[in-house]
């Protein structure tokens, strides 16, 4: 299992950026290979990101060249570069529970 972590500012005020992330939620919910994903608020100005749980490396791979994740700078107007962090899971607290909302 395969952890990434997304942390980006952006230009748009909070309301905006969560809307859009409800818009673009059913786009991710068919992502496969994604496991789970979090939205995140950071505690510093227009900081926003997420944590993505996926299968595999490969997974994470073929996530990035789809058009859902060529377009997430422009669809959150991201300002500049965000950090990105992967690492592997080697140890889990509990199982995972998969919840379709």
């Amino acid at each position: 299992m395969i952890m990434q972590r997304v942390k980006f500012r952006s230009t748009m005020n909070r309301n905006d950026l969560w809307a859009k992330g409800r818009e673009r939620e059913p786009e991710y919910r068919k992502v496969p290979g994604l496991l789970q994903k979090f939205y995140i608020e950071y505690n510093e100005p227009n900081t926003f990101g997420g944590v993505l749980i996926w299968e595999s490396m490969e997974a994470l791979a073929a996530f990035r060249e789809t058009t859902l994740a060529k377009t997430i700078g422009s669809a959150y107007q991201v300002d500049g570069a965000p950090e990105i962090e992967v690492g592997k899971v080697e140890i889990m607290l509990r199982e995972a529970v998969m919840v379709d909302a």
